[in-house]
């Protein structure tokens, strides 16, 4: 179950990134500038920052496999929707229904959270953030050497038939109950969400319970330490990796290198070892809690910043540095995301997936930040600007983290 778990997530991830592929030929095939056809991209990541607000809080309401099934069939459809756009208006709103829909991660990271024993969630929230790598990585490959042999529109039509039959093969092996938690509160309780949607005057009851829902991320994020202490760690240590990525093409493409924009993309396949190294993460979060794991990732980031500044070296010693460097950013961003996962599973059985929203609205809010801290710095600073953001963004989580220790989650009882 885990592993076909896995399988659906990378998938669904792989949706998101392979249109960064295809831009060139959707430029070609509908006689549109690269900027225009650029615009698929931003409408995907778009529609995805919506599906994680407006339904992942879903979770935590509707039965898994109907929520999963529902939400892939959608997402084929889109994909061949977009497969067969005759104009880049109807690509772009086939992208942003695409992009919303295919937030499948999440939803299968609650899902696995609440079938396995709470000894064991580092290890499989380290495999389903294996196969999400996998999905990313193997979409841009897959991607790039379709759209060369059979055009823009091949990459759609591959990805809505293998997100279709993922949906079909789920619907035949998720079990049918499994009904979230919270919609079984002990002695009748409303919950929060309930309680806000009665005060909620004269919409529809459904409506209103859908309002309150959207509502409790931010409830948690204000009520729950520990919440905010992962979304803080994760928010932060993402901003340095965005700032990374977002500049690290600028390098290579000047003076210092000379290289192509595929540069990035070549050197970007270095970090494929990480999907090793998340389950061996996991394990590790299950045998020592989130906190120490937390502390070792911290530490590893603030390391790869001087190693990544080797990078304004240029030639051979800086193409190491900025290898090594990245590869160990990406590492100890990975498994440090494993161990918030845990963290923030662990905050409220019954509301994982509103707890997961706050997660990662708030981590993505920290990339886009540094996304724009990254480009910034580079204009003013060159790379070590940008290396500076790493490590000071690092160092700011890390005070906090050592701040407190002394109320992180403990490791979960092992069972034999």
């Amino acid at each position: 179950m885990i592993l076909l778990l896995a399988l659906a997530a990378g998938v669904a991830v792989g949706n998101v990134y392979f249109p960064q592929v295809v831009v060139p030929g959707v430029a070609d095939g509908l006689g549109v500038s690269a900027g225009a056809a650029a615009r698929v991209v931003s409408a995907t990541q778009a529609g995805y920052a919506a599906g994680i607000v407006l339904l992942v809080p879903l979770g935590d309401r509707i039965p898994y496999r109907r929520l999963i099934v529902g939400l892939l069939l959608l997402t084929g459809v889109g994909l061949l929707v977009a497969a067969g756009a005759p104009t880049l208006g109807v690509l772009l709103a086939a992208a942003v229904l695409t992009g919303a829909t295919t937030v499948i991660g999440p939803i299968v990271g609650t899902m696995a959270a609440g079938l396995v024993s709470e000894g064991r969630r580092g290890r499989v929230s380290g495999m389903l953030l294996s196969g999400g790598l996998g999905g990313m990585l193997l979409s841009r490959t897959l991607g790039g050497a379709l759209v060369e042999g059979l055009g823009w529109r091949a990459p759609y039509l591959v990805a809505a038939a293998l997100t279709l039959a993922v949906a079909l093969v789920l619907l035949r092996v998720l079990p049918a109950g499994g009904e979230p938690a919270e919609r079984h509160r002990p002695g009748g309780a409303p919950s929060p969400a309930r309680r806000d949607a009665a005060s909620l005057g004269g919409a529809p009851a459904p409506v209103r319970r859908y309002l309150a829902l959207l509502a409790e991320p931010l409830r948690l994020l204000v009520g729950e330490p520990l919440l905010r202490r992962s979304c803080l760690y994760q928010a932060l240590v993402f901003a340095g990796f965005s700032a990374v990525w977002a500049s690290i093409t600028l390098l290579l493409t000047g003076p210092a290198y000379g290289l192509p924009a595929s540069a990035t993309g070549v050197l970007a396949l270095v970090n494929a070892a990480t999907m090793v190294i998340t389950p061996i993460a996991g394990r590790q979060v299950d045998r020592r809690g989130p906190g120490p794991v937390t502390l070792v990732c911290l530490v590893a980031v603030i390391v790869s910043a001087p190693v990544l500044a080797a990078g304004a070296l240029g030639g051979a010693p800086g193409m190491a540095g900025l290898a090594v460097g990245s590869l160990l950013l990406d590492l100890a961003m990975q498994s440090g995301m494993v161990a918030n996962q845990v963290r923030v599973y662990g905050v409220r059985a019954g509301a994982r997936g509103r707890l997961t929203t706050a997660y990662m609205a708030c981590a993505y809010l920290g990339g886009a930040a540094g996304s724009w801290l990254g480009t910034a710095a580079y204009g003013r600073a060159g790379w070590p600007g940008v290396c500076a953001i790493v490590a000071l963004t690092a160092a700011v989580a890390l005070a906090r983290h050592l701040a407190g220790r002394a109320t992180d989650l403990p490791p979960a009882p092992r069972h034999t």
